[in-house]
């Protein structure tokens, strides 16, 4: 309890500059007449492969500092599952262009890191993230060598 509170202590200083940042990101402007916002993520996607990297890299940071502060790793598989979808989605064109402007995964993983820091919430392991991940895309990589395998049928 008492190491809880101190690292409930510790976090909250440095969630506001991060919380500043994932806004920046994610929900910085917004479209005149509406209430849609988005952030630089959206508009550095519009770069193509330079533009997702770039957000990646800053998402990666956002990971790196709730690893410094002791996030608990079924909080940073989240995160990572959150900017990977983000980083992989993003990378298609006009697709991933439309995708980084509604899915603020540093706006996510923020909601993730209050709720775990001032609510106790996503408390444990990994693993009940990590291994519902890894079925997924064993089934995806499942699809794309069957997949594959009919294209090569059909043309020869």
């Amino acid at each position: 309890m008492v190491t809880r509170m101190r690292s409930q202590q510790t976090a909250q200083p440095g969630l506001k500059n991060l919380d500043t940042l994932a806004k920046l990101m994610d929900a910085q402007f917004r479209i005149p007449g509406t209430n849609i916002r988005f952030g630089l993520d959206g508009l550095l996607g519009l770069i193509p492969g330079v533009g997702d990297f770039s957000s990646f890299l800053i998402s990666i940071y956002i990971v790196s500092a709730a690893v410094n502060k002791g996030a608990s790793g079924f909080v940073l598989a989240r995160m990572l599952v959150n900017i990977s979808l983000d980083a992989l989605v993003g990378a298609v064109p006009l697709l991933g262009d439309i995708f980084d402007f509604a899915f603020k995964a540093n706006q996510r993983n923020m909601k993730l890191l209050k709720e775990h820091y001032t609510e106790g919430r996503h408390q444990g392991s990994a693993r009940k993230v990590i291994i519902p991940v890894v079925i997924v895309l064993l089934a995806v990589l499942a699809g794309i060598i069957w997949l594959c395998y009919k294209i090569i049928v059909w043309i020869f």
